[in-house]
């Protein structure tokens, strides 16, 4: 008798001839669910066979780190799969971006490589580097498309005059990377869109090509240059001195550039930096006092450079974080104040006036790692001649009972714990 084999199925040919309807009916789906191939439409599934392939050769890659056993993950799937068809309706150069999953079982080398500790995790990686934040945004198909065309949309900002970037500097909101160049054709152009690109959330990129920006490099070369912010440093232009064509070497430059050494914690990115784990130390100050902001970036970078894996060094508006004043027992008035935030207390740097004396802050800090400042709460000062008399009385937390140092104000601003599924064998 002849019989048909698809994928280890068999069919008798007479009886499929003279079958009714709706067993053809049946047959027929169950043909279309052995040939199902998830890579055809939806997300790709990526494995450690192809995961570095689709890292490397696209520039755009959305993830989800997901387990069969989760709940969360499992109605997430066909929301997610349907994003990811319409994206590639829309977007069809697979080089260009792709919504791909990742089962953490399976491959718990992968999720291992990028800290993924709950499900489902929503990740970007741009260019191959991971995009620090995840993604918390809705989760509906139309979110997620809106979330992909904003990552798409153009980093740099073409100037047309040398007139122009001086409007910009006035503005001095963010710092600056400017590029003069010959034309957009040139290796070096798309290396610099690329890095802008992946930090295009940190910091400005500007070009301008052809008499907008001959003035500013030789016939025959591109320049890249970075401008600070003016409103937080007094340093002058840098000039890029390396391979501009060289991707690795260009993001290295324009990162520790991009990313300050002091940065200003906002209500916006207080769970990001949170995340990262290491103590605060926060300058509070009006929002119109800039001059102060100046010192303390000074102070940080003139004295502070060995203590930056140690601790974050952030400003704060004064006026905006209200609070954490207000559990340091001080308001608007005595502003600027420094404090350090170590996710279990807040600690007052007590005199503002030796602020800016060598080693008075470096101290500050080292206190707090030798656990002295913690010590010196529950029994009192090591060395109590050098510690200044006050007469202010010990804040109340909100129990009632007094406390001082007060608790941790920031830490409630950091991920619940709560948001997505724990890992399995923390069940």
């Amino acid at each position: 008798m002849a019989r048909w084999w698809t994928y280890g199925v068999t069919f008798p040919s007479r009886s499929l001839l003279n079958s009714p309807p709706k067993l053809l009916l049946f047959i027929g789906l169950l043909v279309s669910v052995i040939c199902y191939n998830p890579t055809d439409s939806g997300a790709v599934e990526l494995e450690s066979s192809n995961f570095d392939s689709h890292i490397a050769n696209t520039e755009l890659v959305f993830i989800n780190f997901y387990a069969d056993w989760c709940r969360f993950s499992n109605m997430l799937a066909p929301i997610y799969n349907e994003a990811a068809q319409k994206i590639h309706d829309e977007f069809p150069d697979r080089s260009q971006v792709i919504l791909g999953r990742v089962d953490c079982d399976k491959h718990s080398s992968i999720s291992q490589r990028y800290q993924v500790s709950k499900y489902p995790t929503l990740k970007l990686i741009r260019n191959g580097v991971p995009v620090k934040k995840e993604y918390r945004g809705a989760r509906t198909p139309e979110a997620f498309i809106e979330y992909i065309r904003k990552q798409l949309e153009t980093p740099l900002h073409e100037f047309t005059s040398l007139q122009e970037l001086m409007d910009i500097d006035a503005l001095g909101d963010k710092r600056l990377f400017i590029g003069y160049m010959r034309d957009n054709k040139t290796k070096t152009y798309e290396t610099y869109r690329k890095v802008a690109m992946n930090l295009k959330d940190e910091c400005a990129f500007y070009i301008g090509f052809g008499n907008a920006s001959a003035q500013m490099h030789p016939p025959e070369n591109d320049i890249i240059a970075f401008r600070p912010d003016r409103t937080r440093s007094v340093d002058a232009d840098e000039t890029f001195l390396g391979n501009g064509e060289n991707f690795d070497e260009l993001l290295v430059w324009i990162q520790a550039k991009c990313v300050p050494l002091v940065r200003e914690i906002t209500f916006e990115n207080a769970e990001e930096l949170t995340e990262e784990g290491l103590p605060f130390l926060i300058f509070f100050h009006d929002p119109t006092d800039i001059e102060s902001v100046k010192k303390y970036n000074q102070l940080v970078s003139g004295q502070l450079m060995d203590e930056k894996h140690n601790i974050n060094f952030l400003t704060a508006d004064g006026l905006k974080f209200a609070h954490p004043l207000h559990h340091l027992g001080k308001s608007a008035k005595d502003l600027p104040l420094l404090a350090i935030d170590s996710f279990r207390h807040m600690y007052l740097f007590s005199d503002m006036s030796q602020f800016e004396e060598s080693g008075k802050v470096k101290k500050f800090i080292q206190d707090l790692q030798s656990g002295k400042l913690h010590r010196e709460f529950h029994y009192g000062p090591d060395e109590p001649e050098e510690v200044p008399h006050t007469e202010e009385a010990p804040q109340l937390h909100d129990s009632g009972h007094p406390t001082s140092p007060p608790e941790s104000t920031f830490k409630k601003l950091g991920p619940s714990p709560n948001r997505y599924t724990l890992l399995k064998d923390e069940l």
